[in-house]
């Protein structure tokens, strides 16, 4: 009997974002998103003091390209999911859950109170992941995201108390 090749699944770390990170960024982001984010407006973001984010590499390659990023704001308490993205080449690894757990220990450590996001409603994948975190729906933005063929659809807004 012939023998299969072996393959090892890459495993991926999660590092804090910085400012250097905002090309990258924006070439990720711009997979995903109508209307993309530039390389400024993420450098203007990270330089923010409330502002902060992660990023999963390949482990043992700090420095590497990122494939996913999360960025976050927190503020009186309360914190928001900016954006989150991972490249479509490594979705369904835990690479997102893994994002939003880095964000969700840091809020803890910080003693935030609540954290909340808004997702397409045509995004399933996500809603589903942030269900399993703990989220639940909080509201709906009727035809907030608009896709590169121009079709509209709501955002969920969703929360998660975290005291």
């Amino acid at each position: 009997m012939p023998l299969l090749p072996s393959f090892r699944r890459k495993r991926f770390t999660v590092r804090p974002l910085e400012s250097d990170d905002s090309e990258t960024l924006a070439t990720l982001h711009e997979e995903d998103f109508a209307r993309p984010w530039t390389e400024d407006e993420f450098e203007s973001l990270l330089l923010q003091e409330n502002v902060f984010g992660f990023a999963a590499v390949e482990e043992g390659m700090s420095r590497a390209r990122p494939v996913g990023f999360v960025l976050a704001r927190l503020a009186a308490g309360e914190a928001e999911i900016l954006t989150v993205t991972v490249t479509r080449a490594f979705r369904r690894r835990g690479i997102g859950h893994a994002l939003m757990d880095a964000v969700l220990r840091t809020l803890h450590g910080e003693r935030a109170e609540v954290l909340f996001l808004e997702v397409d409603e045509k995004n399933q994948a996500a809603i589903a992941l942030y269900r399993r975190l703990g989220f639940r729906e909080a509201g709906r933005r009727p035809d907030y995201y608009r896709d590169s063929a121009a079709q509209r659809s709501s955002a969920i807004t969703m929360r998660r108390d975290l005291r």
